[in-house]
């Protein structure tokens, strides 16, 4: 190491950094070289002091030399709790440069979604999905980076971000492949738990071999600052003892030499011995002491500063502390002389927001831990209500009045659930509920109480069921809820029950909650909730005369209201599951909807009933061969939910869905697209979850249709597409999907067993559709050989199930299983019959299939010809050769 100051150094933390400042010059390099260039990413990590913040500033200086555009921005210890504080920070200088039609117009569809978040536009009605405003955010900087090329982000102190900036700086260095932006993040070690943690552990996996720990500073590289800052003349003692005094930090050091100076102290080793008195002051108590040394107003002055945190300015400071402005000015002069402040450097980027800041976190730390508890607290109350006096809303005051000591304060929990309120319409539900909760310690007049626990579980539905149960259970028993409130918090209750794999518990509370209520519209919603679980329920057993009571209940049922809408269509999905006649589940749905659309409260972003109730009718349709309606109903889910920046569990379903219709029809390619997307979602989302299972199900079951045994097995193994199944049913059905995967891939018995298995399941659920759970085709060609007998009256009773449902899909499909266990005409004549039934059908990929075998049963090249050209149509490559196979076998 040289003892050499480097000549490009801005910084004396610089110092024996020349490792990562190649690094960044090279990253930099990279970034300028092509448009179309990979984007990347640098993690610099290490302890207070060590000097990540001059990186950054020198990551700035080489960026702007080579003509690069650099936003940063910076955490704060007391600024955690503020959502998106720190992307705003970062996105400051492209928004203040736009008109607000400028700002739409580069943003588009995302506007509506990501301008609330970013302070550029108001909430709308309904809360914001945090997943559809994170997506939204990537998608805004993504089309600000192609304006901006070359893009340089720089994230200081990412320790104390906020915990939605990070989860989409998590989610866009995930995108970097095709992004040309540099990112370059700095953070201390530890410091964070929680979903923060999580957050920056995926930043740093996504950094790999970028991740840089920093180190302290060699004797020899304290040596040459120390002679470089007090002069040539400092000897080895003196410069051996600097650096054992500070360790090797470079932000001790460069405080401590400062003091040298200050106090003229002679660089030699009789004056060594004074350095660990003048390091005290640098720090922790020397500091405050030095603080106070400054005077009582300088001091208020300062205490003021770290409780405003950003945005610090003069009058702010006179305002908080009822200073004069005169008094608060010379404070502030003070301060900065004695580098405790300084105004912000505009090489840095600094937001305008303010004019001055900590000269350094450490000092705002130890300043902010050095204000008693109980005027901390104060300090925070009366900045909240300044706040609040400019204007700026409960949400902005509410990292003040967290802070506030709880005091029986009415109005304090009023002000805390808007600012829950403003949260949640901005996608910030972790926000909501620390605000929440802050309100239960106060705590609320007992009028107010549940109404609270009743919020507080609204806010946590999506993140943490296991919670959110908890607080739903707690207003319940406490007065106050009454009439639809009540009503809605069982639901709700339920739901969370249901997400938490409690789905027996589910149907027992809205079943409960109904019998308290007489005849009326409450307890119609809680019945068609209470039917609507059992009739998502995967057991092997059925509520004793449930459908019975369904179909009385809802056959007085016109389609008046959403409640009696509702329960049409879940009788018309228990009739479709149960194998009823499939006309009468086609009426019962057509009636559900208003001019064949859905009635207003029931839209796919409507909460009151929730999106199952939809995909129950959407199934319904598709397995009854109305594939056209299903198809309408899923695209309509996928387009309002992308409008209205819903991108996390419903989207994911929407697209499974999608994909389910796409499968049906015979459109493997588009089925497939769709449940790649769905998965990749539900990755996101969470594991374990029933629309995990769907994405991959679906999935597993396309990529079998299409011939893809081997990646259908990868993509299983992959995805845990094993037992034990989830408690809510799945479509396409678990077990037959995964015997029909075991059988494929040359374990049939335990792809019989498997089927079994779903065959056991549907006997004990009192009745089976044939095609909702197709079992029974693979489950007779896998008995075929060895039990002929049980694959023969298996063959028949799918035919009678068949004939009773009355599809031609159903038929078709009961026949081909018939036409397996037969030979010569026979075989013939019944494969005959289901090809003139599936083609009948809108159901592409099976109508292939029959064209194939009856080709194969009648040894005719004119119809192996057909089902190859349908295969191919299909995507069905599987199909398709051994089409082409058997034509070359029988043309010769």
């Amino acid at each position: 190491m040289t003892e050499a100051r480097p000549a490009a150094a801005a910084s004396a933390s610089l110092w024996e950094r020349d490792r990562e400042l190649a690094a960044i010059r090279r990253a930099v390099d990279d970034l300028c070289a092509d448009h179309a260039s990979s984007g990347s990413l640098l993690v610099f990590r290490g302890e207070a002091g060590l000097g990540k913040t001059a990186l950054l500033a020198e990551t700035r200086r080489i960026a702007e030399d080579r003509g690069c555009t650099v936003w940063s921005a910076r955490g704060g210890e007391t600024l955690k709790s503020v959502p998106y504080n720190v992307v705003r920070q970062l996105l400051q200088p492209a928004l203040v440069t736009m008109l607000p039609e400028e700002a739409r117009e580069y943003l588009g569809d995302w506007y509506d979604v990501t301008g609330p978040a970013l302070g550029i536009a108001d909430p709308g009605d309904r809360r914001a999905d945090p997943q559809g405003v994170c997506d939204g955010l990537v998608a805004a900087v993504r089309r600000l980076a192609e304006r901006d090329w070359p893009l340089v982000l720089l994230v200081d102190d990412a320790h104390w971000a906020d915990q939605e900036t990070l989860r989409w700086l998590a989610a866009f260095t995930e995108r970097l492949h095709d992004l040309p932006v540099l990112i370059v993040v700095a953070r201390r070690p530890g410091e964070v738990t929680g979903p923060r943690a999580r957050h920056l552990d995926a930043i740093a996996a996504t950094a790999s071999r970028s991740v840089t720990t920093l180190s302290a500073l060699t004797p020899d590289a304290v040596a040459g600052l120390t002679r470089a800052t007090v002069g040539a003349h400092a000897d080895g003692a003196f410069c051996r003892e600097v650096w054992a005094v500070t360790d090797g930090n470079p932000y001790d050091t460069v405080e401590l030499l400062a003091k040298v100076l200050d106090s003229e102290l002679d660089p030699t080793e009789g004056s060594a011995g004074e350095l660990r008195a003048l390091n005290r002051s640098a720090r922790g108590g020397g500091l405050v002491a030095r603080l106070e040394g400054l005077g009582i107003d300088a001091t208020r002055f300062a205490w003021a500063a770290a409780i405003l945190g950003t945005g610090i300015t003069v009058d702010l400071v006179a305002t908080l502390t009822t200073m004069s402005r005169e008094q608060a000015a010379r404070c502030a002069e003070l301060l900065t002389s004695a580098r405790i402040l300084t105004p912000p450097d505009p090489a840095g980027g600094r937001s305008s927001d303010g004019d001055l800041e900590f000269v350094h976190p450490l000092i705002a730390t130890a300043v902010y831990h050095s204000i008693p508890d109980a005027l901390r607290r104060a300090m925070h109350g009366i900045a909240a209500r300044i706040v609040t006096d400019l204007g700026l809303g409960a949400a902005a005051a509410s990292r003040h009045l967290l802070q506030v000591h709880p005091d029986d304060d009415a109005e304090l929990v009023d002000q805390l659930r808007e600012a829950a309120r403003e949260h949640l319409a901005v996608g910030a539900p972790d926000a909501a509920r620390q605000c929440l909760e802050r309100a239960l310690q106060e705590p609320p007049r007992p009028e107010v109480q549940a109404h609270v626990h009743y919020e507080l579980g609204c806010a946590t539905l999506l993140t943490a069921p296991a919670r959110t149960i908890d607080h739903l259970r707690t207003a319940l028993a406490l007065p106050g809820l009454d009439g639809a409130q009540r009503v809605d918090a069982v639901v709700r209750l339920s739901q969370a029950l249901l997400h938490n794999d409690q789905l027996e518990q589910a149907v027992r509370t809205v079943e409960a909650e109904a019998a308290r209520h007489g005849e009326g519209p409450a307890r119609m919603r809680l019945r068609a909730v209470q039917y609507m679980w059992e009739g998502i329920y995967a057991g092997e057993s059925a509520t004793p005369g449930r459908s019975a009571r369904l179909a009385e209940l809802a056959g007085a049922c016109t389609g008046r209201d959403n409640a009696e809408r509702a329960l049409l269509i879940l009788r018309g999905f228990d009739a479709m599951t149960h194998g009823e006649n499939a006309e009468e589940v086609v009426e019962a749905c057509d009636r559900a909807l208003v001019n064949g659309r859905l009635a207003p409260g029931l839209g796919w972003t409507d909460t009151e009933w929730g999106v199952e109730l939809l995909m129950m009718l959407g199934s319904s349709y598709a397995y009854t061969d109305r594939l056209d309606r299903a198809e309408n109903l899923f695209s309509e889910a996928l387009r309002t939910y992308t409008s209205a920046g819903w991108s996390g569990g419903h989207l994911a379903l929407a697209h499974a869905f999608l994909g389910l219709a796409f499968r049906r029809q015979g459109r493997l390619v588009d089925a497939e697209r769709e449940l790649r997307e769905s998965l990749g979602i539900a990755e996101r989302v969470g594991r374990g979850l029933p629309l995990y299972w769907s994405a991959t199900c679906g999935l597993v079951d396309t990529l079998l249709a299409r011939g893809h045994v081997d990646e259908a097995w990868s993509v299983a193994g992959q995805y845990g597409f094993a037992p034990p199944y989830p408690s809510t049913i799945v479509r396409p059905d678990t077990r037959s999907v995964r015997g029909r995967l075991l059988l494929a891939v040359g374990r049939t018995e335990e792809g019989i067993n498997e089927l079994e298995a779903a065959e056991k399941a549907a006997a004990a659920r009192g009745g089976h559709n044939p095609v909702l759970a197709p079992w029974t085709v693979d489950l007779v060609r896998a008995l075929a050989g060895p039990d002929p007998v049980r694959a023969a009256r298996l063959a028949a009773d799918a035919r009678r199930q068949a004939e009773r449902f009355g599809t031609d899909t159903a038929i078709g499909e009961a026949l081909r299983c018939a036409a397996v266990l037969e030979t010569g005409r026979r075989q013939v004549r019944l494969t005959a019959q289901a090809v003139a039934h599936l083609e009948a059908s809108p159901c592409q990929y099976e109508h292939a299939a029959a064209r194939i075998e009856h080709g194969l049963a009648a040894r005719s090249a004119a119809e192996l010809d057909r089902g190859l050209t349908l295969a191919r149509s299909c995507g069905a490559d599987g199909l398709a050769h051994r089409a082409e196979q058997a034509l070359a076998a029988l043309t010769g």
